[in-house]
């Protein structure tokens, strides 16, 4: 098969690299703050050479790191995850249909929590890594864990424990989990939903869980053709469910306008208690304009027909009211956004500050938006250049402002000739790069990513 002849998602800045390496003493254009002393990993599909994988989402999980310290970048590696499906396993036995939840790819996201560097795709348990990037093993939370769990857990910065949740295509079809800050799995629920949702992310409060219970469902028909075993489900209805931490598995669901959310930017319970949400919402049109551009199942829902569809997300806020069922939708911005982020501090909690891609036509863009001022920083990446989700590490400065600190990102040239690692001034988001580190390799484009301090291993 000629280059010009795989498929989109194995072509171009999305090409998979065939090797693992190692590089040392990195060029550096600019200056890295001293601040930045840790590791910044980020994961993504990459499939073995050779192989020609259906759908960009099911390529093996491959980890890129790069070590900052003292103002230096001594390092870039990248490593396969060693999963059993790197070695051949199935995850399906094909005799009993029983799901062994230790074979998964591994290629989603990458999140430090207890001391654990944990690996994570939502169809398996997490795959354990080092901070040199080998591979340790899969974790149950020593045989709590019987599901399988979220790529996008998230971490309360006061308590220090970790929420996160696991679906599946069978009853329970969601479960709702909590490790406790010493890392071990002390809560465990159902969430009862009517059917096998994709449900990809959620989020968290200071004092709930919320959930996304939304029409892109599992299709039995659809397994083991081409793509994901997954497509718009018209009839499915689009429901948001908001869960007090303090009562798990009691869930008061919220209806909403038919959409799909990949992605959540962040939530918190406003003085009133409602619960506002934030989030890359796509509508109907736009979801499966986008399912079928990822080489998704080509008989997907048509909300698209004869309807005006980009295959975009746009911002979107919905303000939750338990006390009185009400449910108010707005668009934040109209531009094109998806993998938001926010400062880790601030998650469940009020931010004036979101941080996302954006991708239009012909260019790509780090984009910053203010809640306060409903203004938009943008951070202009040209046309040849494709920009990855962008990090935020805080500054160590007492007091700090929310945005004290700075955003990294991993660019890839469209044609996969060259990668950088960007290292962007929050609080100046359109301003030139403080520091542009030159990897040694095109890096393909992939998914999320997180900073990990050296003092979160323990390290001086």
């Amino acid at each position: 098969m000629t280059t010009t002849e795989l498929p989109a998602h194995l072509r171009g800045h999305l090409a998979p690299v065939p090797d693992e390496i190692t590089a040392t003493d990195l060029p550096v254009e600019g200056a890295i703050p001293a601040e930045l002393t840790g590791r910044y990993f980020r994961n993504g599909p990459n499939p073995l050479p050779g192989e020609v994988t259906p759908h960009w989402f099911v390529g093996h999980g491959m980890l890129h790191g790069i070590r900052l310290r003292e103002g230096r970048a001594e390092w870039y590696r990248n490593r396969w995850v060693r999963t059993k499906a790197l070695a051949g396993k199935q995850m399906v036995n094909p005799e009993t249909g029983a799901i062994d939840y230790s074979v998964g790819v591994a290629n989603t996201h990458v999140v430090p929590h207890a001391g654990r560097i944990m690996a994570l795709v939502e169809s398996s348990f997490p795959h354990l890594v080092t901070p040199e990037l080998d591979t340790i093993g899969t974790c149950d939370f020593e045989g709590r864990l019987t599901t399988a769990m979220t790529a996008h857990p998230k971490i309360d910065p006061v308590t220090g424990d970790l929420h996160f949740f696991g679906y599946g295509f069978a009853p329970p079809f969601v479960t709702y989990h909590r490790v406790d800050a010493q890392g071990q799995l002390v809560t465990s629920a159902e969430i009862e939903v009517p059917g096998p949702t994709m449900m990809h992310d959620f989020a968290i409060t200071d004092r709930h869980a919320v959930f996304l219970d939304l029409p892109i469902t599992f299709r039995m028909e659809l397994a083991g053709r081409r793509g994901m075993p997954f497509s718009w489900d018209e009839g499915y209805g689009a429901r948001i469910g908001v869960m007090p931490l303090a009562t798990p598995g009691r869930v008061t669901w919220f209806d909403v306008d038919p959409c799909y959310v990949f992605h959540v930017g962040n939530a918190h319970t406003d003085a009133q208690g409602r619960v506002v949400l934030d989030g890359a919402r796509y509508a109907p049109a736009d979801v499966v304009a986008m399912w079928e551009g990822d080489d998704g199942p080509t008989d997907a829902a048509g909300p698209a027909a004869g309807a005006a569809a980009t295959g975009a997300a746009r911002l979107h806020r919905w303000v939750l009211d338990p006390a009185t069922g009400s449910v108010f939708e707005s668009v934040l911005d109209e531009r094109p956004v998806e993998f938001p982020t926010v400062d880790d501090d601030r998650v469940g909690r009020e931010a004036r500050y979101r941080y996302a891609v954006s991708q239009t036509p012909g260019r790509s863009a780090i984009v910053k938006f203010d809640a306060d001022h409903g203004s938009v920083a943008v951070h202009d990446l040209g046309t040849d250049t494709i920009g990855g989700e962008a990090v935020f590490v805080p500054s160590s400065a007492p007091g700090r402002a929310e945005d004290d600190g700075w955003l990294l990102t991993i660019t890839t040239r469209r044609d996969a000739s060259a990668s950088q690692l960007l290292v962007l001034d929050a609080t100046d988001v359109g301003g030139a790069p403080v520091a542009a580190v030159t990897l040694p390799r095109g890096v393909p484009a992939g998914f999320h990513g997180s900073w990990i301090d050296d003092a979160e291993l323990g390290e001086q």
